[in-house]
């Protein structure tokens, strides 16, 4: 290796950037074993970003998931259920930023020469370590990363090495669904860029100005506010596009007398906190208005009986028998919810997801969890989808919702 490339990696030790405490971290590996055992799974092999990031703080821009074939995705963490510590495998290139990212303790960088291909080295690590020979070790067989071509060349070395698999993806996703205070604190953070990307929004929506105006003024003001980049595209959908619900803001330029529907997840740390609005360019025609208004009415119920422990059922039925009581039901685009809080692109749904038609489940929403609700119905003369989204958080003594901007038609100036 050459002088400068020595140095770097022996003494460049950039200062910590951990969102949470090592206390934290080592309550989730205890979890996250106890878990395994009675799942009866010796090893966990975790690759997904999200996962890396719940059990070490790991975070950076690039996981190689649609990356050359000759530049596989193979580092990830191994826990083993009898052992205090996890380990980390990465290539070389991320040598260095694994020191501040994360809390790990042990870190195994892939040898020079096979630095971009990690595969055997985690196998013969693992072996030495006393960790593959016998048992069962569980991977994340429903995560997008690796892709099947690489998950596959895993299964085959761990099946080799006298391992049986079994799938693993839910040990950590079951376990992210109840936050500790400081994830709660931090998605409380996530809600106040929320709402400072939506007054960016109101202050941009006019005559004249695109889609990507919009977005653009959205995404400088949330980042300003120590904002980061969302697990979803932020879509900004004006005039007939408004009639969709996950079309890309574009170069179409916003006209007078056009409905425009926001969608915002703002994040800090990681942690997301998600909202849905829908704008009006000049005065709305009545009947436009008087059916937002129905559809944002939904909120008044959940606040009624917005409680920590809140059966799912109870909130499905309530907010359905509304719907059917004010008549708007057969308009629905859709309604219901999912899981928010840790999220790394392409996505920042959580692994639980509540619909209409979930009417018997026995789920609550016990304190430390996050949810949304959506409630999303096409409007008169295809004026677009009134489009309402809010997060319910759940606390030990009080379930609320965390942000601040109306929910109702916010018309802005011709």
């Amino acid at each position: 290796m050459g002088i400068n490339r020595d140095l770097a990696f022996r003494d460049c030790h950039p200062d910590m950037e951990l969102a949470f405490s090592l206390e934290e971290y080592q309550a989730r590996l205890n979890r996250i074993r106890v878990r395994m055992a009675e799942d009866d799974i010796d090893v966990l092999w975790l690759m997904s970003p999200e996962a890396l990031y719940y059990v070490s703080g790991y975070k950076c821009i690039w996981y190689q998931a649609q990356s050359p074939t000759r530049w596989p995705a193979t580092s990830g963490i191994a826990i083993h259920k009898d052992h205090d510590d996890f380990i980390l495998f990465d290539t070389p290139s991320e040598a260095i930023m694994c020191r501040f990212v994360t809390c790990a303790k042990d870190i195994r960088a892939f040898p020079m020469t096979g630095r971009r291909d990690g595969i055997s080295f985690i196998t013969e690590e693992l072996k030495a370590q006393g960790w593959l020979g016998s048992g069962r070790i569980g991977m994340e067989l429903h995560s997008y990363r690796p892709n099947p071509a690489i998950s596959q060349r895993f299964r085959d070395a761990f099946e080799g090495a006298g391992m049986d698999i079994t799938d693993g993806t839910n040990i950590v996703r079951d376990l992210r669904w109840v936050k500790s205070d400081a994830e709660i604190a931090l998605m409380e953070k996530a809600a106040v860029i929320t709402d400072i990307g939506f007054q960016a929004a109101r202050d941009t929506i006019c005559p004249g100005v695109t889609e990507l105006d919009v977005y653009g003024s959205m995404i400088d003001a949330m980042s300003k506010a120590g904002g980061e980049v969302a697990g979803i595209v932020l879509p900004v959908n004006s005039g007939p596009k408004a009639n969709c619900g996950h079309s890309m803001a574009s170069r179409r330029v916003i006209q007078a007398g056009e409905q425009v529907n926001v969608d915002i997840s703002g994040v800090f740390e990681r942690y997301h906190a998600n909202a849905g609005r829908s704008f009006y360019v000049g005065e709305p025609p009545k009947d436009v208005m008087d059916h937002h208004k129905l559809t944002v009415g939904v909120f008044d119920v959940i606040t009624d009986i917005l409680r920590p422990n809140l059966p799912v059922a109870e909130l499905i039925n309530t907010t359905r028998a509304y719907y059917d009581e004010v008549g708007i039901w057969s308009d629905a685009a859709w309604v219901g919810g999912y899981e928010l809080g840790l999220a790394f692109p392409p996505d920042w749904l959580g692994n639980y997801v509540y619909e209409m038609t979930d009417t018997d489940t026995d789920k609550v929403f016990e304190p430390g969890t996050v949810v949304n609700f959506e409630s999303q119905f096409f409007s008169p003369k295809l004026s677009g989808i009134a489009y309402y989204i809010d997060t319910l958080m759940f606390k030990k003594d009080i379930a609320y919702q965390p942000l601040k901007t109306p929910l109702e038609l916010v018309v802005v100036g011709e």
